[in-house]
């Protein structure tokens, strides 16, 4: 059944995920323009301008937002490896795959959940801005229920594969995945 879910609805996030990744890079590369642009106008032509500092810090959180799912499906959020490792298995399976996915997603889904109202606010009233060149923030503010809300997702497929692997298995289909896990550790 596990083998069967992730063949079914791993390549949808993953692409899904790759997009966003991809994007968030975008993100990055011009944000480093935008920098470049605002340090040559206030060193070399003495004419400050708050446009690309603004725009800049829009993109690291746009940026941020939409690579933190990549993030955990890469298995590299925070976690604590060395009390890990003196449990079992079977807990370690729990606490990382069960216990820990829950809590991420009450955590990231009550983010989510005010950070849509928040953005749907700031549709409705136009806010925008307080600078001297006044930006849109429904825009900005829409990226991070839609990041949050994606790594939920991430966060709630993992908390199924935990679950799915908690049933007692065959020894083909356990040393099946132990050889998944493997390879999922080497990152092939």
């Amino acid at each position: 059944m596990e083998k069967k879910l992730r063949q079914i609805v791993e390549p949808t996030i993953e692409r899904i995920n790759r997009v966003l990744v991809i994007g968030a890079g975008l993100l990055i590369v011009i944000m480093g323009f935008l920098s470049a642009y605002g340090a040559i106008r206030r060193y070399v032509f003495r004419s400050p301008e708050p446009v690309s500092y603004e725009f800049a810090a829009m993109f690291v959180l746009i940026s941020f937002v939409l690579a933190l799912a990549a993030v955990e499906r890469q298995d590299r959020m925070l976690r604590n490896d060395l009390l890990l490792d003196r449990f079992s298995p079977r807990v370690r399976n729990v606490v990382s795959n069960i216990i820990g996915p829950l809590m991420g997603m009450t955590f990231f889904g009550i983010i989510m959940w005010y950070s849509f109202g928040d953005a749907l606010r700031a549709l409705e009233i136009g806010q925008v801005s307080h600078s001297a060149f006044p930006v849109r923030l429904f825009p900005v503010k829409i990226f991070v229920p839609i990041g949050y809300g994606f790594l939920c997702l991430v966060l709630f497929l993992r908390c199924v594969l935990g679950l799915l692997r908690l049933k007692p298995a065959t020894t083909e289909a356990t040393q099946e995945v132990v050889v998944d896990d493997l390879r999922e550790r080497r990152g092939n």
